[in-house]
């Protein structure tokens, strides 16, 4: 006998996106329940038809992960109608969404799944993932500067959480953040009086991309215990 699930969950299981995004979905009335709008208390399962956007979802998606290095110029936004989105450059088996984005001008690793829960795990500032990168910005740093970052500094009305900034040439930088604010870097950069000219994410909590050998603009299919190997 099927057990049903929360709604929100059984759409996350499907592989249409993340519980959050779900429940978003269920609120902008894009989901029916066997006819009839969703609620966010629904329960569900196999035996009932579910439509997210128009198309009826059935069951558990194989869950599969991969990595992209992406380049400059891509998108993370999945807009069919933009010819630089993520979209045209991701897997067609199964429908992928990515993990924590890069904005447009920005390039290095992206994590990409059908697995809502552990997308979750890996965003929700609960858990605290790491995230590695290497910023070049327009002009030397001055002595403050790491310091001043690294203490938090604030960003969309927010005081962004401690993290670690090492200097590793004149105007470049490393920082590990444990935090997701839209284009923090550059704003942390911007407040510190510096303009960053490259960003690059070179490593998503245990999986760094200079171990996959993986050329700019590809992807490769990896294992979940390869992005949390001491936590899985």
């Amino acid at each position: 006998m099927s057990t049903k699930i929360r709604l929100a969950k059984y759409i996350a299981h499907a592989g249409i996106c993340s519980r959050k995004q779900a429940s978003r979905l269920i609120d902008e009335g894009v989901v029916t329940v066997n006819n009839r709008p969703a609620n966010h208390i629904d329960h569900v399962d196999e035996q009932d038809i579910v439509i997210v956007n128009e198309k009826e979802i059935k069951g558990v998606a194989d869950l599969v992960y991969f990595a992209y290095h992406k380049p400059v110029g891509i998108d993370c936004k999945l807009n069919i109608d933009d010819p630089a989105s993520l979209i045209h450059h991701l897997p067609t088996l199964t429908r992928v969404y990515p993990i924590g984005r890069l904005d447009k001008d920005s390039r290095g690793l992206l994590i990409l799944t059908n697995d809502g829960d552990f997308c979750n795990q890996l965003i929700h500032p609960d858990f605290h993932q790491p995230k590695h990168y290497l910023v070049t910005v327009h002009k030397p740093l001055d002595d403050a500067f790491c310091k001043k970052m690294a203490a938090g500094v604030p960003v969309d009305k927010h005081i962004t959480l401690p993290c670690e900034v090492t200097k590793i040439a004149s105007n470049q930088f490393n920082i590990i953040l444990k935090q997701g604010l839209n284009r923090q870097i550059r704003k942390m950069a911007h407040y510190c009086g510096y303009k960053v000219i490259d960003l690059y994410r070179a490593q998503f909590s245990d999986l760094a991309l200079e171990s996959l050998n993986l050329p700019e603009g590809q992807y490769i299919r990896i294992n979940k215990a390869d992005i949390l190997k001491a936590h899985l």
